[in-house]
């Protein structure tokens, strides 16, 4: 069926393009969005040739690198979150192999990671895309190293390396610390949010603000009266506590409960304790993760602490009690809670390890 198919796929790939730009009402933009994503669709192919690779893969993978930025409008994490947006979509084509998706879904994944060597596609989306923005003359100042990569590319195609002229950013090789404590701004923001009773219907435009991130056609559908783990991703990237929509080889996406948890319990963060584990006391703006206090379904409900005593914690909730609204409510603190996670206000995504995406 694949071998039968195979000249329908950089079409049918064409197509969702389009079908993702039909919403975009503005010409300008649209038309920018085609030049942005033919172009590195086009330098894909043509480097994937010089380079002995398959160039339709290439070309495919450069069509969708940008998928989830034009999809949604979010610039955080624009390679693990494009590669999870469309994994679903190309794989219900059935029209790939599974190492082909393997090629097409890490060149997109690590298309920003130009500081590191991966793999022969991965190599060639990064390189495709600093030629678009080359010949785009897209105005973005360009780091030393992508100058280098760029004079090397151009050098590797017989053009002279001379013609890169562009101004530096500097490269400071460290990483931003946000200063600010950003469990108490989350604590702020929840509350603010969690008090307007939000009624989870696509007609309030709060709750679309809050599905935002999750770019699937059925999302209402899929969130509908479970709610409550999304609105707690959408808090936390509103005062720069930044995730991808998926942590990298998890299970689950981070609009549910289970995903929260296992993400907190990685060596990476250890950002989960449970209720009095060690003397542990939850205070303003931990995350509260429920065991079975709707359902019979474990780590089933969260939530963000507003203020705590001995007794009671007060928590800002997206779908209270699965009733499809927010709200600010008393919870006890003795009654179902199976523990909180504690985000380190220092903390910053930052994926090191091998990204796996075919399961």
């Amino acid at each position: 069926m694949i071998c039968e198919n195979k000249f329908k796929r950089l079409e049918s790939v064409r197509g969702l393009v389009h079908e993702m730009l039909l919403n975009t009402e503005n010409t300008s933009v649209k038309q920018e969005v085609y030049v942005h994503l033919f172009g590195v669709s086009n330098f894909a192919s043509m480097l994937a040739m010089r380079r002995g690779q398959d160039s339709e893969i290439a070309a495919i993978a450069g069509l969708l690198h940008g998928f989830y930025f034009y999809k949604t409008g979010i610039k955080e994490f624009p390679g693990p979150n494009s590669a999870d947006a469309v994994r679903p979509i190309i794989r219900s084509t059935q029209l790939f192999t599974d190492e082909e998706l393997f090629f097409i879904l890490r060149a997109i994944f690590y298309q920003e990671d130009r500081h590191q060597v991966h793999g022969t596609y991965e190599e060639i989306i990064k390189d495709a895309i600093l030629l678009q923005m080359y010949f785009q003359n897209t105005g973005k100042n360009l780091s030393k190293a992508d100058m280098h990569r760029l004079q090397n590319v151009f050098i590797e195609l017989g053009i002279s390396g001379e013609h890169v002229e562009a101004e530096c950013d500097s490269d400071t090789g460290a990483l931003k610390r946000n200063a600010e404590d950003r469990r108490l701004m989350l604590a702020d923001f929840a509350e603010m949010l969690a008090g307007q009773n939000i009624i989870g219907v696509p007609e309030d435009e709060r709750y679309r603000e809050i599905c935002k991130y999750w770019p699937d056609s059925d999302i209402y559908k899929v969130l509908e009266g479970k709610w409550c783990a999304a609105f707690v991703y959408h808090c936390c990237m509103q005062v720069g506590i930044l995730l991808p929509i998926r942590y990298p080889n998890c299970t689950y996406r981070l609009a549910g409960v289970g995903a929260w948890l296992d993400w907190a319990q990685l060596p990476e963060t250890g950002f989960f304790y449970h209720d009095k584990q060690d003397g542990f006391e939850p205070a303003r703006g931990d995350i509260v993760v429920y065991e079975k206090l709707l359902s019979d379904d474990s780590h089933d409900h969260t939530g963000i602490v507003i203020a705590c005593d001995d007794n009671k914690i007060l928590v800002a909730e997206g779908n209270k009690d699965n009733k499809n609204y927010s709200s600010v409510l008393y919870r006890d603190r003795s009654h179902c809670i199976h523990g909180y996670i504690r985000i380190d206000n220092s903390y910053q995504f930052h994926f090191s390890g091998e990204y796996i995406p075919i399961r």
